[in-house]
């Protein structure tokens, strides 16, 4: 199956859309201790809106509570919760996603969360911002207008993002922020920068796949959290943005950046040296461009680019 855009769906609805956004507005947050939702949840706040945050733990919670946020206590297993934050919001940023539960567990939760926003949301022209990932469409950079087709190890998660666009259809404005592979920015401790800085200083070298030509796009946390803001504040049912600020950084550059930071050399390794994902990741070329976002929303990324975030040194201390 594959799913066209439906960007005019809420673009025949402008009155609607100035009467949401004239008033101050309570946004329910999946996600929101997580690496991007502390981005997110102070952007809205910053911005006058008023956020609920989902918190599965007492940490959690009192992080989420530390940010400003209303705390509702869950976990995306329990749909009644998650129904109940969306009940009680006048919209949804859905930015959680559980890993721990492997690729068939984590894409049937987020299933359930998506069904679970789409229900209590249905025919209200309330936003609900679902969180994809970039694609990789060979020969050129993705863009926000290539067709989803569920295919290969993330064929669920790919049905759940045309699930998630579906919901226009029930009068839901629901959109997708696909977020790169990177999202960097002070203070990332798990994603994938921060891997290959940790296998670098246990092998003694940067390394690298092939000749290292290979692009993975990137983007700064805090330009992404911006983005997710004007998301649900404004952007269209069906609409399909990227989160997308350096285009595509060669792997060799994020590497010998790696390597200064260290004082390491940076060198093309075997393929089987680095292990799943990052095999699979780093000899894969995937750029992704935002053009298409920026235009629709007046999204522009200010903050550092990959690059330059890693040798600003605060990945090294």
């Amino acid at each position: 199956m594959r799913l066209r855009r439906m960007t005019v769906l809420w673009l025949m609805r402008p009155n609607r859309i100035t009467r949401w956004k004239e008033t101050v507005v309570r946004i329910f947050v999946t996600g929101a201790s997580g690496w991007i939702g502390s981005a997110v949840v102070p952007e809205l706040i910053g911005a006058g809106h008023q956020v609920l945050g989902l918190a599965r733990s007492g940490a959690t919670a009192q992080a989420v509570a530390d940010m400003g946020a209303d705390v509702l206590r869950g976990d995306l297993t329990d749909a009644a919760v998650l129904q109940a934050g969306a009940l009680d919001s006048d919209g949804v940023i859905h930015l959680a996603y559980e890993h721990a539960l492997g690729q068939i567990g984590g894409a049937q939760t987020d299933a359930s969360a998506v069904s679970a926003f789409t229900a209590a949301l249905a025919g209200t022209g309330k936003p609900m911002v679902i969180t994809g990932a970039t694609l990789t469409t060979p020969g050129r950079p993705a863009t926000e207008q290539d067709e989803f087709v569920p295919q290969g190890p993330i064929a669920a998660r790919i049905t759940n993002m045309q699930t998630a666009l579906a919901a226009a259809q029930r009068d839901v404005r629901s959109c997708l922020v696909m977020i790169p592979r990177s999202a960097h920015g002070q203070g990332e401790r798990h994603g994938f920068i921060p891997q290959l800085i940790r296998r670098a200083r246990a092998e003694g070298v940067s390394g690298y796949i092939g000749d290292g030509t290979n692009r993975w796009p990137a983007v700064h946390v805090k330009d992404a959290a911006t983005l997710y803001r004007l998301a649900v504040e404004r952007a269209p049912a069906g609409a399909v943005l990227h989160a997308v600020g350096d285009e595509g950084v060669a792997v060799r550059e994020i590497a010998e950046a790696i390597g200064r930071g260290l004082n390491l050399p940076a060198k093309s390794l075997p393929a089987d040296e680095f292990g799943l994902p990052l095999s699979a990741l780093l000899g894969v070329d995937m750029p992704a461009s935002s053009t298409l976002t920026q235009e629709l929303l007046d999204w522009k990324p200010t903050r550092p680019g990959l690059i330059e975030d890693i040798e600003q040194g605060h990945y090294f201390v």
